[in-house]
């Protein structure tokens, strides 16, 4: 069984290969494997060999060395090539099991993946002491090297939960003063970017979209999260964005090390890399100054209206333990990380979404030209949030190309043995469920393989003009797309749309992030006319469950008023 395993995953790397020009890391990787899986058959091989009666003892003994051996190795070289092919192994996984709970192991953790309805509504109910959410999130992030020290605790509320009600309830009140702002932001700061990191060829501007899009979304984040005052702050904005990356790459190294060297490297990790220090420290003084503003105004002294999270999250932590600001940063640090990742990932594929169907750049352009100013005033609280064809579409980009493949992160802090009996849980493995794969389940999903970006909305909400055309060019008719049976939006929650978690337990943000995402492709779509400078090139890099757009592919812009930048 493993060795099949083994010759179907080399299989499918070579040929995924052949069809790639940067062979680089996975290539060495490919022949590590070959080399390994060769020496694994011929000591197979040397075991047949015992035939002869004299040897049949020794035989038995070497067979069961070998035999252990290599379910050892096999299994490990499936758990590191998890990590170069994350998305293929769990779809692969997902396939085979037909519905029910599979396992995958990473160099790092065993994974039980549940993909039913049942089973994810199981997972939900189960105690936060039993399987965590934050468990899971500190394994991910690694908080004690890459938040200053901090090591948060392992189960969800022992602090209070004041950040789901900042971000829940708050953020999303606020949202009709915020995005007037952000709208502008967007705008002033794009065309900034164009100008500084684009290059001017042939009436275009080639420009790195992924780059820029993150330069971008700090800014923007930067001020929904700490204010105006922050975002002048050179320093802070350059550690803001650092701070992302370096976690990532410090987190990563130490869940692959050996533990016992991981304290060592993670500390020094923590130490010569040290954005997250400069973020933190940046904080201190902003943060300082709202809880005096509070305790002031407690007093009833007359004090400034703050409208940002560090206000929030003070307003909702513990009353009988007020938080000091270290630990209301901690809090922000947290939220600023999952923000800023799936906020520009998510985008950046919406953008080469477009460039790839640009038939729903006018419907969505007209859309924009008379609902844009309703989304602003209503903060997109409604259903679709006022642009229900912008809403599909970001929906449909974001089922296609998934900035993770994996959701219901789950750690076990206790035994757990699932209720279909087939799979057990030790402390320490994860349970989950493959988003990803659920995505292009045809159970779910109407033409699972194929981009239809208005499939979302009411049949009756999309235009039937005749702009939508086929691949030869000739116009057809819209009600011959692929239609979902039940209109949904971005924002939903259910077990077959886990962008953003199930139950209970769902990203308390999501309302905040949707519109967010909305703001920023709105700009660009009434700003600009855009195009991939290579439609054919692959457009991410896979690493774990993650999908990391190429830094380095280029969108060519060209802006609509001549007058914007140049």
């Amino acid at each position: 069984m493993l060795r099949e395993r083994l010759s179907i995953y080399l299989s499918g790397l070579w040929h995924r290969k052949q069809h790639e020009q940067h062979w680089s890391t996975d290539s060495r990787f490919l022949g590590a494997v070959s080399v390994l899986i060769l020496l694994l058959f011929y000591l197979d091989g040397v075991v047949e060999s015992f035939k002869e009666p004299k040897g049949k003892a020794r035989a038995s003994q070497y067979q069961t060395f070998i035999r252990n051996f290599y379910k050892f190795v096999s299994k490990r070289i499936l758990a590191w090539g998890y990590l170069f092919d994350g998305p293929g192994s769990i779809q692969r996984a997902y396939r085979v099991s037909g519905g029910a709970p599979f396992e995958i192991l990473a160099p790092d953790t065993r994974m039980v993946f549940v993909s039913s309805p049942e089973d994810i509504k199981e997972l939900d109910r189960v105690p936060d002491d039993v399987l965590s959410l934050n468990g899971a999130a500190k394994h991910m992030l690694q908080p004690v090297y890459t938040m200053n020290g901090f090591n948060w605790f392992d189960r969800r509320g022992v602090e209070g939960v004041g950040f789901v009600r900042t971000l829940r309830s708050l953020l999303t009140q606020n949202l009709p003063l915020l995005l007037p702002d952000l709208s502008r932001l967007a705008r002033v700061r794009w065309a900034e970017l164009l100008e500084k990191k684009g290059t001017l060829r042939d009436g275009a501007i080639h420009a790195p979209v992924y780059p820029m899009m993150l330069d971008l979304v700090v800014l923007m984040n930067a001020r929904s999260l700490f204010g105006e005052d922050l975002i002048k702050d050179t320093r802070f904005m350059t550690s803001a964005l650092s701070y992302v990356e370096e976690t990532l790459l410090t987190a990563e190294i130490v869940k692959l090390l050996p533990r016992f060297l991981a304290p060592a490297v993670g500390g020094f990790l923590g130490w010569a890399l040290r954005s997250h220090k400069t973020f933190f420290q940046s904080l201190i003084p902003a943060t300082e100054q709202h809880i005096q503003e509070t305790e002031r105004k407690s007093l009833g002294h007359t004090v400034p209206r703050r409208a940002d999270c560090i206000q929030w999250i003070i307003d909702t932590a513990p009353k009988q333990n007020p938080w000091p600001a270290e630990r209301v940063i901690y809090e922000l640090m947290a939220i600023w990380f999952g923000s800023v990742h799936i906020l520009s990932t998510t985008i950046v594929y919406a953008i080469h979404d477009l460039c790839l169907h640009p038939e729903y750049v006018k419907p969505l352009r007209q859309e924009l030209e008379t609902c844009y100013k309703e989304f602003e005033r209503t903060g997109g609280r409604d259903a679709g949030g006022a642009l229900p064809l912008l809403d599909s579409f970001l929906k449909e980009s974001a089922r296609l190309t998934p900035v993770d493949s994996m959701s219901i992160r789950r750690c076990a802090l206790q035994p757990y043995s699932l209720s279909t009996g087939t799979h057990s849980l030790e402390v320490g493995d994860w349970a989950c469920a493959p988003s990803g794969a659920i995505n292009l389940s045809a159970t779910y999903y109407t033409s699972p393989d194929e981009f239809s970006g208005f499939s979302f909305v009411p049949p009756s909400r999309v235009p039937d003009d005749g702009w939508w055309k086929k691949r030869d060019g000739s116009s057809t008719s819209s009600s011959s797309l692929p239609m979902q049976s039940t209109p949904s939006s971005l924002t939903d929650v259910d077990s077959s749309w886990l962008m953003w978690g199930t139950g209970r337990m769902a990203c308390p943000g999501r309302h905040y992030a949707t519109a967010f995402m909305k703001t920023v492709v709105a700009q660009l779509l009434l700003d600009y006319d855009f195009k991939l400078a290579e439609p054919g090139s692959k457009r991410w890099i896979s690493w774990r469950v993650a999908k990391i757009p190429k830094p380095w592919t280029k969108v060519l812009f060209v802006p609509r008023n001549r007058e914007c930048i140049y």
